[in-house]
C-alpha cells in the first residue's frame, strides 16, 4: 500500500530549503549596504570586462573550464548511484566486495590524474598575468581569423 508519509523527509528538506533560501535573500536587502558604484552597476560576464565589441574571442580557458566542470560532474553521477548500490553488491561475497570498490578506486585514480594534469598546465590560474597571456591569446585568435575572413568590415577592424 503506497503510504504518503514517507515522502515527508524530502517535502521538509524542500521546505528548509526554501526557507534558509528566501531568509538569506530577506537579510540581505534588510542588513545589507546600499552603496551603488559604476563596478557594481556593471554587468559581469564570465570573468571578462564588458568593454568593447561583442564578437571578440574568448581565450581556450574559459572552454576547458567547462570542460573540466562537466567532466567532475559525471564524475559525482556515478559516485552516487555506486555508494547506493555498493552496499547490496558488497552482500553478494567478498570477492566481489573488492573488485567493486576497486573498480571505483581506479576511476577516482583516474580522475585524480585529470585533475592533477590540469592543475600543472595552469589552467586554474587566474592570476594577472593569467589573465594577461589569456587576452593576448584571444587577440592573436582574433587577428588570424580577421585575416582569413572575407568579410572587409572585419579586415579593416584587423
Amino acid at each position: 500500500m503506497f503510504d504518503l508519509r514517507a515522502y515527508l523527509p524530502i517535502l521538509l528538506i524542500f521546505v528548509v530549503a526554501t526557507g534558509f533560501a528566501l531568509t538569506n535573500v530577506l537579510l540581505s536587502q534588510l542588513v545589507g549596504q546600499r552603496k551603488r558604484t559604476r563596478t557594481k552597476l556593471m554587468p559581469y560576464e564570465c570573468g571578462k570586462d564588458p568593454v568593447g565589441s561583442a564578437r571578440e574571442r574568448f581565450s581556450v580557458k574559459f572552454y576547458l573550464i567547462a570542460m573540466i566542470f562537466i567532466l567532475f560532474d559525471i564524475e559525482v553521477i556515478f559516485l552516487i548511484p555506486w555508494a547506493v548500490v555498493f552496499k547490496t553488491l558488497a552482500a553478494v561475497s567478498p570477492e566481489m566486495r573488492m573488485l567493486v570498490y576497486v573498480e571505483m578506486m581506479l576511476f577516482v585514480v583516474l580522475l585524480l590524474a585529470g585533475y592533477v594534469y590540469v592543475l600543472k598546465k595552469g589552467l586554474f590560474n587566474w592570476s594577472e598575468r593569467a589573465r594577461v597571456e589569456a587576452e593576448v591569446e584571444a587577440r592573436v585568435l582574433e587577428d588570424e581569423a580577421a585575416r582569413h575572413s572575407n568579410d572587409p568590415v572585419r579586415r579593416r577592424a584587423a
